[in-house]
């Protein structure tokens, strides 16, 4: 699958997260964050092999999805199966600890 380029506002709903059939990375940052950016090579390069749905989510005070996941800083990528949190990572800055993140799926899955 391909990732998605571009944080978007218009976040679903926590309920909607969690009814999502299938694996969910739930990527929460902005545009303008300099770790947000940072991440997105190693991203791109893991994700290019994934099937999961990508979702990039802006976030920041008052965001309620991100509340809802205690996220604090960007970006902050979650692994998502039926609701359940398989995993988080935090400010990746190689592909390696993104891959042992997408690996806990499949480890989850057994």
């Amino acid at each position: 699958m391909q990732m998605n380029e571009t944080y978007t506002g218009n976040a679903p709903s926590r309920a909607e997260v969690d009814a999502m059939e299938g694996l969910t990375l739930l990527e929460f940052g902005t545009d303008w964050c300099g770790h947000c950016r940072a991440a997105q090579a190693p991203l791109a390069l893991v994700l290019t092999d994934q099937e999961l749905r990508h979702l990039k989510i802006e976030d920041g005070p008052g965001r309620p999805l991100g509340r809802s996941f205690r996220v604090k800083l960007w970006p902050t990528l979650i692994l998502m199966r039926q609701g359940e949190e398989l995993g988080r990572v935090i400010r990746p800055t190689t592909a390696k600890p993104i891959v042992d993140l997408l690996s806990k799926a499949g480890a989850a899955a057994d």
